[in-house]
């Protein structure tokens, strides 16, 4: 990993984690596959913290362990997932989308597994369902675990949640500096891989089992509250059984990737073409879910006859019609859409790959003309198009005076944008007998765009982080007062009571809280934002890779 990736994971581990997981974690990324007593050694940190990191690292993904590169008996060995943990950064949109897709229960599920790492079904379920009550509460109406049951299997259905592989070899090692597997229903045991999972490689990693789980949501009173630790405890020293026990479930990350790929090309057909373009392309992405592979370059082949009977019926779109924007999609320079063969009125492909690389050459062309003005954003997209060109023909084609063409040129040459190839007529590369040409290579430039938006992103949170800091004692007063507020309200005080305490809080403090509120949501707005763009990024160098392998 690059210096800005493991900053990043770094930080996102501290914010999330706590600074003891940070420093066993970014330690990992540095340093590889290490067993215990290394990083004990190395990180200075005692033998309980580095544990209980390794465990929290472990339950959540970002990290897997294996037995000894010696051979067995060999103490177990740990490795950092560093794309693990670069997926933190993206949990608002996983969850947003799920709430979209599935509604305030399929929100809660991918939140639950999301901040616990891996569950088993029964207990999401039951965890979920009382926060639905607990929300409920004011319209005296509780959730029935049925329900959630039902979110739940819709998920896995469509592959946004799959099962946690088997327990492998590693968890057999004997090996006395090892973290203790944890074997409650809050931290189960763990698995020894967190690769990707397929239906080939683990024929139930989307198999539903039969729970018996019957009832509704309790609401948690407030007398309950101090009894907590005993109510956990007891939970985990009698737990009940459901019929799901062993059997834990993660968020399948590839799948949401699938989705957002499919978005961002359905969102760029609509503002390139039309909405009734994006909804035929939408159609034959639907279509091609189960047949394409996620590594596929293009989907599988669809006849028009396919597409027609599959378009929704409030578009009301005549077979005629249809053909004519087939013929549109197919024809469009960004090539979305492809013919495969004539046969059931032509057979028509979705090229995921092409769309991609025009997703992010956009991209690089945006953040040119941002940073260096759409002069310099024409003089980029002409050496994208024409791939080499001398100067001269640079000031001529995009028609900029030779002065600022040649001042242009040489700034996006110091800034890696363009890149400089020479072409000697004789072997002794004489200056007078040699071509130098312009070119742009986009795949490097993609992944340097990439970095770049890593950097940023750090800086976001270094900043986020510094902002809070700066205000603790003010937010720790508004999160009390608040608290006070609350209880005041279910205890039924007096209105003059609640303007009392709310009045602890002056003025000017008022302000300033306002004021740190809208700075750290535009400071969260742009982490969001930047995200899109290294997601794009991120899709975009992982099919050329797959594509040229």
């Amino acid at each position: 990993m690059t210096a800005q990736e493991v900053r990043l994971c770094g930080l996102l581990l501290r914010e999330h984690f706590g600074e003891v997981v940070e420093k066993v974690g970014t330690h990992l990324l540095r340093s590889g596959a290490q067993n215990l007593r290394t990083i004990i050694h190395e990180t200075g940190l005692p033998l309980d913290l580095v544990k209980k990191s390794l465990c929290v690292l472990v339950q959540h993904g970002a990290c897997n362990f294996r037995s000894g590169r010696k051979g067995p008996g060999c103490p177990t060995e740990y490795q950092a997932s560093g794309d693990r943990i670069l997926r933190i950064l993206r949990y608002p949109r996983y969850i947003y989308t799920a709430k979209t897709l599935y509604g305030d229960t399929g929100e809660l599920i991918i939140e639950e597994l999301l901040q616990r790492g891996h569950m088993t079904m029964s207990s999401t379920v039951k965890t979920v369902a009382d926060r639905l009550t607990q929300n409920m509460e004011g319209q005296g109406r509780s959730m029935d675990y049925s329900e959630v049951t039902s979110a739940f299997s819709k998920l896995v259905e469509t592959q946004f949640l799959q099962r946690c592989p088997p327990m492998g070899g590693a968890r057999n090692t004997k090996d006395s500096g090892s973290p203790p597997t944890p074997s409650t229903p809050a931290t189960p045991g763990t698995p020894a891989s967190t690769a990707l999972l397929t239906p080939e490689s683990f024929p139930d990693c989307y198999k539903v089992p039969h729970i018996t789980l019957i009832g509704r949501g309790k609401r948690r009173h407030s007398s309950d509250d101090g009894e907590d630790q005993k109510s956990a405890k007891k939970a985990k020293m009698d737990p009940e059984t459901h019929g799901d026990e062993g059997i834990y479930w993660q968020v399948n990350f590839e799948r949401f990737h699938l989705h957002f790929r499919d978005q961002a090309v359905i969102s760029a057909v609509a503002n390139k073409l039309d909405q009734t373009c994006s909804e035929i392309v939408r159609t034959m992405l639907r279509m091609s879910e189960v047949t394409t592979s996620p590594s596929a370059t293009c989907t599988k082949p669809l006849s028009a006859n396919e597409i027609f009977r599959s378009l929704p019926a409030s578009y009301n779109i005549l077979r005629p019609i249809l053909d004519q924007y087939l013929t549109l999609l197919v024809d469009d320079p960004m090539e979305f859409v492809g013919k495969a063969g004539e046969s059931g009125g032509g057979m028509f492909v979705v090229n995921l790959h092409r769309a991609l690389a025009n997703l992010a050459r956009a991209t690089l062309e945006s953040a040119v003309q941002e940073r260096f003005g759409s002069r310099s954003a024409r003089i980029f997209r002409l050496l994208l198009r024409k791939r080499h060109l001398e100067q001269k023909q640079v000031e001529d084609f995009a028609m900029i005076p030779a002065k600022e063409a040649k001042d242009m040129l040489y700034t996006l040459l110091s800034q890696n944008l363009v890149q400089l190839q020479e072409i000697p007529k004789t072997p002794d590369y004489a200056p007078s007998r040699t071509f130098y040409l312009y070119t742009v290579n986009q795949l490097p430039t993609a992944r340097m765009l990439l970095q770049n938006c890593y950097k940023t992103v750090a800086n976001l949170i270094e900043r986020r982080l510094f902002e809070t800091k700066e205000s603790k004692r003010l937010l720790e007063k508004s999160q009390r007062i608040e608290a006070i507020l609350a209880s005041l309200q279910v205890s039924g005080a007096e209105p003059e009571q609640l303007t009392e305490v709310e009045e602890m809080i002056t003025a000017p403090e008022k302000q300033q809280l306002e004021s740190l509120r809208l700075h750290i949501n535009k400071l969260d707005s742009a982490e969001n934002q930047v995200d899109e763009t290294m997601f794009l990024l991120e899709a975009y160098v992982s099919s050329t890779a797959t594509s040229t392998a």
